[in-house]
Order: C-alpha cells, then sequence, then structure tokens
C-alpha cells in the first residue's frame, strides 16, 4: 500500500500545479475556468511569467511568478555553438533566468508533494514533472507536433487536456486516445450568444446593411492592415469591421468602409453581428465563430510548430471553416474566397463542435477523478503507466 494517499482527514486534498504559458490569452482563460470549477478545498499554485495575465482566479489559487522561459533579461552567457537534443525545444545553455524559474518548480514539486502537475504549454515542464515523480496533465494544442520532445511529454503525461472537440483531433494522437479528456468551450464563459439583429442594436449598427468582421488574436503581431484595405474595397457596400491587433502597413489603402476597432470587451457580440468573419485561429476566437455559426474564412497566423496551420486544417476537414494559407491578395482572390465561404457556410458542422457549455465541470470533475485513481491504495486499471 503507498505511503501517502491522495488525501488525508487532518491534512486535506493534495495540491495541483499549473504551469500558465503567458503568450496569448487562451492559456490563462483555461486556467481560470478550471480553477473556479475545482472544490475550494484543492489548493492550487499557478506558475506564470507574467501574473497580470491571470484573472478572477478562486480563493484557493496561490500565484508564484517565475522568471520567462524564452525572453532574454540581459544576465545570458549564451552557449549557442552547443546543440539541442532533440527532446527539448527551448532550452538555450547559460540562462539563469530558465535555471531559476525550473528551480522554483523542481523546489515545490519536493516541498509540496503535489497530486497532479497540468502544464499548459511546456513540452520542459511536463517532462520536469516526470523527472521529479509528479504525475503531470499536458495540454494539447495543434501543430506539427510529432517530434521526440512533444512525444516524450505526451507519453509521459497521466493524462492529455484537449481543449476542443474530437472531431478536431490530428490522428497522430490515436495512440493517446484513452488518456484524452476533449473540452470544447474550455475558458469562454458560458453566455447565450445574441442573434443578429440584437447584437446589431446592441453595437449601434446598421441593420441591414452587410458586415465583415476581422478578428486578429493577441498571440503575435496580428493580421497585416494592407490585404484587409483590398478586401474592404472589394465589396464597397459592405462594412469591414477589425478587432484584435493588426500589422500596420505604410502602403495599405484603407477606405471609408474599413473601421479598426482594436481590443473590445465583447468580441462575442461582434461575431454575432457579423454576416461573414475572417480570422486566425486562436482558442477563443474559434469558440466565439463556433457558438455563433456564422460563414468563416480562416487564416492562420504563424506560430511555432504550425499550431494554427494545423487547426485551420482540422477545422476545414470538419467542415466548420474555410481554410486559406494567407489573407487574398487581390479583389478577385477576396470575392471568390468569399463567394466559397458564404456558400459553402455548415452551421450544423459547427454546431457539433460548439460543446454543451460544461467543459470547465467536467475537465474539473476528470482532474479530480485522475487524481484519486492515481494516488488510491490500489491503482485503477486504465491508468497509462
Amino acid at each position: 500500500m503507498r505511503d501517502i494517499p491522495e488525501a488525508t482527514p487532518d491534512q486535506g486534498p493534495r495540491p495541483f500545479g499549473y504551469f500558465v504559458h503567458h503568450q496569448g490569452r487562451g492559456h490563462a482563460e483555461r486556467c481560470a475556468a478550471i480553477l473556479r470549477a475545482l472544490p475550494p478545498t484543492r489548493p492550487v499554485t499557478v506558475f506564470c511569467a507574467d501574473p497580470s495575465v491571470l484573472r478572477d482566479l478562486p480563493p484557493q489559487a496561490r500565484v508564484q511568478p517565475i522568471p520567462s522561459l524564452f525572453q532574454r533579461r540581459g544576465d545570458e552567457c549564451d552557449m549557442d555553438h552547443l546543440p539541442t537534443p532533440d527532446t527539448l525545444h527551448c532550452a538555450p545553455l547559460g540562462w539563469p533566468g530558465i535555471r531559476e524559474a525550473m528551480g522554483i518548480i523542481a523546489g515545490w514539486f519536493a516541498s509540496a508533494d503535489p497530486a497532479l502537475m497540468i502544464s499548459d504549454v511546456s513540452a520542459e515542464i511536463a517532462q520536469l514533472a516526470r523527472i521529479c515523480s509528479v504525475p503531470h496533465v499536458k495540454v494539447l494544442q495543434h501543430g506539427q507536433r510529432d517530434d521526440p520532445g512533444h512525444m516524450a511529454a505526451y507519453q509521459g503525461a497521466a493524462g492529455l487536456l484537449a481543449p476542443f472537440a474530437r472531431d478536431l483531433a490530428q490522428p497522430e494522437w490515436a495512440p493517446f486516445v484513452d488518456r484524452i479528456h476533449h473540452a470544447p468551450g474550455l475558458g469562454i464563459a458560458a453566455q447565450a450568444t445574441p442573434d443578429r439583429a440584437a447584437a446589431r442594436r446592441a453595437l449601434g449598427m446598421d441593420p441591414d446593411r452587410p458586415v465583415a468582421l476581422i478578428v486578429s488574436g493577441d498571440g503575435g503581431s496580428g493580421l497585416a492592415q494592407a490585404p484587409l484595405g483590398v478586401a474592404a474595397r472589394s465589396y464597397p457596400d459592405w462594412d469591414w469591421l477589425c478587432i484584435g491587433r493588426v500589422q500596420g502597413d505604410w502602403h495599405a489603402t484603407t477606405g471609408a468602409n474599413l473601421r479598426f476597432k482594436g481590443w473590445v470587451d465583447d468580441p462575442a457580440t461582434h461575431v454575432a453581428a457579423a454576416d461573414l468573419v475572417v480570422s486566425s485561429t486562436g482558442n477563443t476566437t474559434c469558440a466565439h465563430v463556433l457558438a455563433a455559426g456564422r460563414p468563416w474564412i480562416v487564416v492562420p497566423e504563424w506560430r511555432y510548430f504550425d499550431e494554427q496551420r494545423l487547426k485551420a486544417v482540422a477545422l476545414d476537414r470538419a467542415g466548420a471553416a474555410l481554410h486559406l494559407p494567407h489573407l487574398p491578395s487581390s479583389a478577385q482572390a477576396w470575392r471568390a474566397a468569399v463567394t466559397r465561404a458564404m456558400q459553402g457556410h455548415d452551421p450544423a458542422a459547427q454546431s457539433r463542435l460548439t460543446g454543451d457549455g460544461h467543459a470547465a465541470r467536467d475537465t474539473a470533475t476528470w482532474l479530480e477523478g485522475l487524481a484519486a485513481r492515481l494516488w488510491s491504495p490500489s491503482p485503477a486499471e486504465g491508468i497509462p503507466a
């Protein structure tokens, strides 16, 4: 029998650890949703290089700042002449910040004796947990991730958390299907999507004029401005509205029917007001568009491991969106793409990918059950070795 159960009457449940990558918004939003759904007796320590991205955490959550694992701070002694092994991705030598971050996490493993470590996302931290004899849950993301580093993180995981529908799974994940928990809509606030007319009233928009909405993400530099100007000139009788970050182009020609609003507090309302959505494939954006059921063109932004490209491919394969490798570069190309997206729109295919609104609750239940089974005196069948 094991010496230390998952929970004891006098000490309560053992803590969960949670690493949150601070690029983009989806990682932090998923974390907050899960933590709010966990039992209030479950302590959680959240490790993040930018705690400002963490909002609305419950009282049992403790935030532990760590140095960034990829941003220089000036005290590095670069040893770039030494190659990175295939089992690692971002592990430069001579970086005190990385050493401090990993030391903080490893020290917490030793002192806190956690039940689980959740990594959203870092293959290196997932492997660190396994090396330190801590069971870990690795969040799955789309992309070309069949390299030795990612595969080691997946193979060593006690569970894999996929914040999207099963129909968007990549074929190479088949060997791990028994340990994947799918949670479509995870991190997206459950709320009724307004209909088109109500959304337009809320935003003070013309109820009848066609509207195309461009949604640019937060994980990179955003979509380029110039091709959006071409789109607006291609449809002068439409309003083209852009929310999010946009790359400025000195040569961009933007007319009066193209408006840039920057960040907005109600992206879901903007999506619901649109007749067509053009976007990258960030997690939050995808959830809003799928919930609204709008004709959709997805144009992936550059991400490590082709994450957005492979997600766009999966959305296209599922019949939920039209995938374009880049923004159209001429009026003719824009008209062709818009026609294809409007004519091929399949609201039923989009609806199948939205989930039931209980993703956070179900994920919390799954995590609690996983921890209980892992630390039970007699390990339950079906838990990966």
